[in-house]
């Protein structure tokens, strides 16, 4: 999984102004030539009081390459973000696929709400590298016969499995990504603990780990408050 920051207007004075129009009007704007660190309180407050609409004064997009079976559940969160991905209808499609390293916890135990996932044996690792990689190069194989053969990429694609790497633009602002990561990411300041997919939380660590220095002060005032999007 990769994540890359192509573009931003993201900075905690972004909160500052936006929150004080309600008393301060068109002089709030004078907040853009101020020091943000001499207001993080207010910052800190607006988060503990989930005052959000202040967070949502600003925009990051990202430059996001990860496995379909990611991006379908990234695609659930749909306030505040806007998504392009690639197409397999109008281009051909690279066969770059996903196969879990040794680090990937393989085994779950426990019921739904309640379970843990466990280290697997190395002959768990060697099966799922050699089965994916397997399946990967039947199913590609399929794609590109079909494709030589005439057929549209848009049928083609059918056969190739979720496992498959695509690329997508994803823009958001930080109310909605705080939100993202409070459901896709673990964290010892969490209040509401979540249970995300590995992948996935790879992604979103990918993301903090940017916004966290275009927003520092909103970042901290994150994590001291539980995690949770105002």
């Amino acid at each position: 999984m990769t994540v890359e920051l192509v573009k931003h207007s993201a900075s905690d004075t972004d909160v500052l102004w936006a929150a004080r129009v309600s008393t301060a009007g068109e002089q709030s704007l004078e907040e853009l030539g101020k020091d943000p660190e001499r207001s993080k309180g207010l910052i800190n407050y607006l988060m503990r009081d989930r005052h959000g609409s202040p967070f949502e004064h600003n925009s990051m997009t990202f430059l996001v390459s990860a496995p379909l079976f990611v991006f379908r559940e990234f695609h659930r969160h749909r306030v505040g973000w806007s998504y392009n991905e690639e197409s397999g209808r109008y281009r051909r499609l690279d066969p770059v696929f996903y196969v879990p390293d040794t680090s990937r916890r393989l085994v779950q135990k426990g019921r739904p709400g309640k379970y843990v996932f466990v280290e697997g044996t190395p002959a768990q690792h060697e099966l799922v590298s050699s089965a994916m990689a397997d399946s990967y190069r039947q199913s590609y194989a399929a794609y590109e016969e079909m494709l030589a053969a005439g057929v549209a990429r848009e049928v083609a694609r059918a056969v190739l499995p979720v496992g498959l790497y695509s690329s997508m633009y994803a823009t958001c602002n930080a109310r909605s990504l705080m939100h993202f990561l409070g459901l896709r990411t673990q964290h010892e300041d969490a209040r509401t603990p979540s249970f995300p997919q590995r992948e996935i939380e790879m992604v979103a660590e990918g993301m903090e780990e940017q916004w966290a220095k275009l927003m520092p002060l909103t970042y901290a005032a994150f994590n001291a408050n539980g995690r949770t999007a105002p």
